[in-house]
């Protein structure tokens, strides 16, 4: 039962958002709210059964408490699915009737851009409701967090590179990126800029023909990624490409990408241990676009949202200091990190139900 799976989960709320006249099927997941509204990408993608896109949701929403709480945000973790095929299911219909589940629920929950969608679906979100980040600088917004994620996620192989290596020198070493899309594209060019080796696959033929025509990558298959003897792995397309049947192929040294999820399971952070692959945390990586668009609340400064991106390489340093000291995995030192701040500041302040919504300041609303 889906009361069961939330009780597991420990969600705060579900919603399951139906509109028949758009074709809207959508569901958002607010995981936790003790440090402040949830904030968290709406993803588009054609689930095989409703059971997946549940399942994905709550992953991913929880994901979001941990990103917000490790970054050092007032934000809780929230997300958003719309279960459809983003290549001909989108409307204007649609995001405007998923724009008003998103109002009414005043606040608790801030919806922004993932995957399948763009800066263009959240303009028809925004004529619905304020609660947007993500949208178009005329609106206030910052745009596509794209390359606000791909800058962070440097921020943290550079963190990754100097615990495994001893030096941050990126153009040294070699790297096998799965995911050729918006986030992956952006971080594949700041590989190349350093001039470093880098890999690509991805099920569009198109992005990985450009990485390899404009930006000098190598191409290898769908399969193949897991086999490549490149120095860092670099998940950023969907998550649990990291499984029991993919880490006996590696032979990677590190692991950090842009992906959420990236792990299939708990075990297998143990299991990338034992085989000596470091591990850089998703959630502390990909925190990027999260610290971006969360500054559209409060009105949006590029230079700010920079400095603040910046922070994601004290953050993992911090985590594999937690790792070593308690004799932990990566990911248990990044778990204990998050609840441990969500537990001390959740304290001084109260779930968001019962605080005023956030005011999007400085903000054009529809233009």
């Amino acid at each position: 039962m889906i009361f069961d799976t939330i009780a597991r989960s420990g969600h705060e709320e579900v919603v399951y958002c139906h509109n028949p006249d758009a074709g809207l099927r959508a569901i958002i997941a607010i995981h936790n709210t003790w440090l402040g509204p949830a904030l968290g990408g709406l993803r588009m993608w054609n689930y095989r059964s409703e059971q997946e896109a549940v399942d994905d949701v709550l992953r991913l929403s929880k994901g979001m408490t941990y990103k917000a709480a490790v970054a050092g945000l007032n934000l809780g973790g929230g997300k958003a699915v719309i279960w459809g095929d983003p290549g001909r299911d989108k409307s204007e219909a649609l995001f405007r009737a998923f724009g008003r589940f998103v109002n009414s629920l005043g606040g608790r929950y801030i919806t922004a851009e993932d995957v399948g969608i763009d800066v263009n679906d959240m303009e028809y979100v925004l004529m619905e409701t304020e609660y947007v980040t993500g949208v178009h600088q005329v609106h206030g917004g910052s745009g596509d967090p794209s390359p606000f994620t791909a800058y962070g996620t440097m921020q943290g192989l550079m963190a990754a590179l100097n615990v495994r290596f001893g030096d941050e020198e990126i153009g040294k070493y070699s790297y096998a990126v799965q995911g050729c899309g918006h986030v992956g594209m952006e971080f594949i060019k700041l590989l190349r800029q350093h001039g470093a080796k880098v890999y690509v696959t991805d099920i569009n033929q198109a992005a990985v023909r450009t990485a390899v025509e404009e930006h000098g990558c190598e191409a290898v298959g769908l399969d193949e990624i897991y086999d490549v003897d490149a120095d860092v792995y670099a998940p950023c397309a969907l998550g649990g490409t990291v499984n029991p049947g993919t880490i006996p192929r590696f032979r990677f040294k590190v692991i950090c990408g842009a992906a959420n999820n990236q792990l299939a399971t708990d075990d297998c952070a143990k299991l990338l241990e034992q085989r000596g692959i470091l591990y850089a945390p998703d959630y502390a990586v990909n925190a990027g676009g999260l610290m971006n668009v969360s500054l559209e609340i409060e009105g949006y400064n590029r230079e700010r949202a920079m400095r603040m991106m910046r922070t994601i390489y004290y953050n993992l340093s911090k985590i594999f200091q937690i790792a070593k000291r308690d004799g932990v995995t990566t990911a248990e030192a990044a778990e204990r990190m998050a609840q441990e701040r969500i537990t001390t500041i959740g304290r001084i302040r109260k779930p968001f139900m019962g605080n005023q919504p956030p005011r999007f300041l400085g903000r054009l609303r529809n233009g």
